[in-house]
């Protein structure tokens, strides 16, 4: 793999003469959204093909793979632009690419929610163990609040994902309410109707796994959850189910602050089959500008966390978003807007500005001006891609865990293959 950073009067054709690709490949590998006017500080990921295949007339994917032993969803990972797992005659496929010596498995989990792009959904499905859907919610008695998933399970077991179930504290209103949580909390006979329901849900609708999310808690529910969780993970696994529960990112004990003291990471990761770090929104909508997952700072909560849990039931959250600021930033004013890192680079593009590159964040970033005001982007790229999944196998983590899938990064799949394989369990 190399990662090629934009200089000044590059254009794809003298980027691809020069590390002996074709265009088509780049095109067909990153999807530029601006093709005909990159940018300086651009990061493009430059797979050499190693072995490839022309597909004949009566070829299908599954045929294909059989003839170079490998499988469907292994070309698939290599040739993003395939779409709807159809190929065609005449179609040039990537077998293989140099260095694609044998690598360590990880698991890799993607949120989304319901309304997800499907062809987005498609290209992403082949990179993932996991797909945990958002989000279930409860009433004050136990009856699930149900999201529009039907569909979405059925893609992902199409496609050897695993389908996760998530519950959260969402209530009928569509807000989330730790009140909600701490009446759950306290009431063994509620609990036990939820669970029960969850079950039901998980059986009827082909889901593999659970995943729990209760955030901002009151510390005097700390053990309660524990507790709730142990008795979950232990009646799912029971019917063949896994558990997973999603933690805020901590770096201490007692960390105050609603958001931390109720999540005990020893308690909670020896009870839950899995755990999430959500090791993103440093830099957050109504936060002053900077980086979401800043390096320093994710490997500081990694550091504690495989100090309490088991690394190998650890699972690293990974941002595919970043943030557009209007400076100058006023706190209780200022609301930044979600972007995708692709919408980043059109941003980028459109003005024609240098992109610049954190080295402490290992994070890009870049300023620009529109309608007389001054704006700062920080995003994802394939460099900070590597930083993050780079702790994985220097923590010796289970995987990744990636908020969200809805959010386009082409480049970062291109990462995650050139670093590891993805364990599938269907």
């Amino acid at each position: 793999m190399i990662i090629y950073t934009v200089k000044q009067g590059d254009t794809l054709e003298n980027i691809a003469n020069e590390k002996g690709v074709t265009v088509e490949q780049i095109l067909n590998t990153n999807f530029p959204p601006n093709p005909d006017n990159l940018v300086v500080g651009q990061k493009l990921v430059i797979l050499v093909p190693d072995v490839e295949y022309i597909v004949e007339e009566g070829d299908t994917l599954n045929s294909v793979a059989q003839k170079f032993n490998t499988t469907a969803v292994d070309i698939l990972q290599k040739n993003p632009s395939i779409e709807n797992a159809q190929i065609y005659t005449g179609q040039n496929l990537v077998i293989e690419y140099e260095n694609g010596e044998d690598k360590k498995f990880i698991a890799t989990n993607g949120y989304t929610y319901p309304n997800i792009d499907r062809q987005l959904l498609l290209r992403t499905l082949p990179y993932l163990t996991f797909l945990t859907i958002f989000t279930y919610g409860f009433t004050d008695e136990g009856v699930l609040i149900e999201p529009d998933d039907t569909e979405l399970i059925k893609i992902a077991r199409d496609y050897g994902v695993a389908p996760v179930m998530l519950i959260s504290t969402l209530t009928e209103q569509g807000t989330f309410s730790n009140v909600l949580a701490k009446t759950l909390l306290e009431d063994n006979v509620l609990q036990q109707v939820l669970i029960e329901n969850i079950i039901t849900i998980m059986e009827q609708k082909g889901y593999m796994a659970l995943d729990i999310d209760f955030e901002y808690l009151p510390i005097e529910d700390r053990d309660n959850y524990i507790e709730f969780v142990s008795n979950l993970t232990r009646q799912l696994n029971d019917r063949g189910f896994l558990s997973l529960v999603a933690l805020a990112p901590k770096t201490s004990v007692n960390q105050p602050g609603l958001l931390y003291e109720s999540h005990d990471y020893r308690g909670l990761g020896e009870t839950a089959n899995l755990v999430l770090l959500m090791t993103y929104e440093w830099g957050y909508t109504y936060g002053p500008p900077m980086a979401v997952s800043p390096i320093d700072k994710v490997e500081e909560v990694i550091r504690f966390g495989v100090s309490q849990i088991n690394s190998q039931k650890i699972l690293m959250g990974i941002p595919l978003y970043g943030y557009d600021w209007t400076l100058p930033y006023v706190r209780g004013n200022t609301g930044a807007k979600s972007l995708s890192p692709q919408q980043a680079l059109e941003i980028a593009s459109e003005h024609n500005v240098t992109i610049e590159y954190d080295e402490v964040a290992q994070a890009p970033y870049f300023y620009y001006t529109k309608d007389g005001n001054s704006h700062v982007v920080w995003f994802e790229d394939a460099d900070s891609a590597v930083a993050k999944l780079n702790l994985i196998d220097k923590y010796n983590l289970v995987g990744a865990s990636y908020w969200n899938i809805t959010k386009d990064f082409p480049q970062n799949w291109l990462v995650l293959i050139s670093l590891y394989k993805v364990v599938k369990l269907l």
